[in-house]
């Protein structure tokens, strides 16, 4: 077992026959989801530049702001409405699978709340980029190569891509699982009125004839092709 503020992992024993099922009385951080409690834990949770700087109990008004205090606390309620499991086979960086099971409560519901304000307040193209970039990143951290100079400037890179990336979430947290289920931002690229059914706005759906003609272009060659064989 390794454990630390982030997660707790779990490899080795019982757990290296990936058949085998974990016992229940191992895990730590998580209460089991099916006896977690039948009511959601109601939580907004505000990002400013991508990093998360406040969260509060929709329920019972508590309120952390401080970083160590907010992951702490997400850790505890997340924690108790059993979210955060995860039971893996993955592959070791020296060329092994091994297995391994994981908590990570206050990981987890921030990863789904940070990934939902991202797609409101990011530019497509540049959150594609960054989803990239976030898989090398990944790959960079889980080998140890923190400090290379690969990892430096993927970092930088992530951190520019984060600086319009703000705004509130709203979250539940139900037997085991995150739902987002409402969210808001000042820098918000959603502009109802350009994608309302009921108001005519600047956008013209016949422009999306030409649109589609000229990305069919391309799909016609390919059939011509195929047809010749």
């Amino acid at each position: 077992m390794d454990a630390n503020l982030m997660h707790i992992s779990y490899e080795s024993g019982i757990l290296e026959n990936p058949r085998s099922q974990a016992p229940a009385d191992m895990y730590l951080m998580t209460t089991d989801p099916k006896v977690a409690p039948d009511e959601p834990e109601k939580l907004e949770i505000e990002f400013k530049r991508g990093i998360p700087i406040r969260v509060k109990n929709l329920t019972d008004g508590i309120e952390k702001r401080d970083s160590l205090e907010l992951f702490e606390y997400l850790n505890k309620v997340a924690g108790q409405h059993g979210v955060g499991r995860i039971d893996i086979v993955e592959n070791r960086f020296v060329g092994m699978k091994s297995r391994g099971i994981y908590e990570t409560p206050a990981g987890t519901v921030l990863h789904h709340c940070h990934l939902d304000i991202e797609l409101l307040t990011m530019d497509r193209e540049l959150r594609k980029i960054k989803q990239q970039l976030s898989v090398a990143f990944a790959e960079q951290v889980y080998k140890g190569f923190w400090h290379s100079p690969e990892c430096v400037f993927t970092r930088h890179c992530i951190g520019k891509s984060q600086e319009g990336v703000e705004g509130v979430v709203l979250v539940h947290l139900y037997k085991g699982a995150v739902y987002v289920v409402g969210r808001d931002s000042p820098r918000s690229l959603y502009n109802q009125e350009l994608v309302s059914m009921d108001v005519q706005g600047e956008y013209d759906p016949a422009d999306a004839a030409g649109f589609i003609r000229i990305n069919a272009l391309r799909l016609k060659e390919y059939k011509r092709l195929q047809d010749l064989k």
